[in-house]
């Protein structure tokens, strides 16, 4: 049974009976028993858990978690501490300093902007060493899609990073009548330049934020 220990308890429950979610259970209990997946079983739903349904100001997606050694911890672009920053979540550090005056740390974990709001969203939460893109396909897209759904449900406004091709497809099930879609190119060094660096999407959500009477994010770490 799994447990959030939060609304997502209740908002979620239904969706833990249908039947992908079955078959991508069981394609899971044979994947951690057969190969090294990350992050850790117990992290999986590490996003949901810190961030409540109710607290939610930012939702960032992601696409599938890190798949080198002691990286994903559950959080979208987030790294456990003492694991060297990767390329995408520095880009994300550097249009931060860009965008407002942001100091970069030395490390790349992310729980506090989760504690304040920011839902780090990956569309698919497990992975295979090694492997990118190994889980896709298989269930998790469902499951966070209605996540997705479900947010945008909610009367309170909230804003939705969407960054790269993947994330932008996710438009179709936000509410943008209420809530804020900001799009750019991946984060990813082979896209960064496109338009990733500059966009100034973190001053531009806190100013949406603030506008609806909700306390902005510090995003300094």
């Amino acid at each position: 049974m799994i447990s959030f220990n939060n609304n997502w308890d209740d908002i979620l429950k239904d969706e833990f009976d249908k039947q992908y979610y079955l078959e991508l259970r069981e394609f899971l209990i044979k994947e951690y028993k057969s190969h090294l997946i990350y992050p850790d079983k117990y992290k999986i739903f590490e996003a949901l858990k810190l961030t409540d349904y109710e607290d939610v100001k930012i939702v960032i997606l992601g696409q599938d978690p890190y798949h080198g050694p002691n990286q994903a911890h559950g959080l979208a672009f987030s790294v456990s501490i003492g694991v060297p920053i990767p390329p995408s979540l520095l880009n994300i550090y550097k249009e931060l300093e860009r965008d407002i005056n942001f100091r970069i740390p030395n490390h790349g974990y992310l729980v506090d902007w989760s504690k304040q709001g920011v839902l780090l969203l990956n569309t698919a939460l497990t992975v295979r060493a090694g492997m990118a893109n190994s889980h896709r396909g298989k269930g998790w897209e469902v499951f966070t899609d209605q996540v997705i759904r479900l947010l945008s449900l909610r009367e309170k406004p909230m804003v939705f990073l969407l960054w790269g091709k993947n994330a932008a497809e996710k438009e179709a099930l936000i509410d943008t009548s209420k809530h804020l879609v900001l799009k750019a190119p991946h984060p990813s060094p082979l896209s960064a330049h496109r338009g990733f660096l500059g966009c100034g999407h973190f001053s531009k959500a806190n100013k949406f934020l603030i506008k609806n009477s909700i306390a902005p994010i510090n995003w300094q770490l």
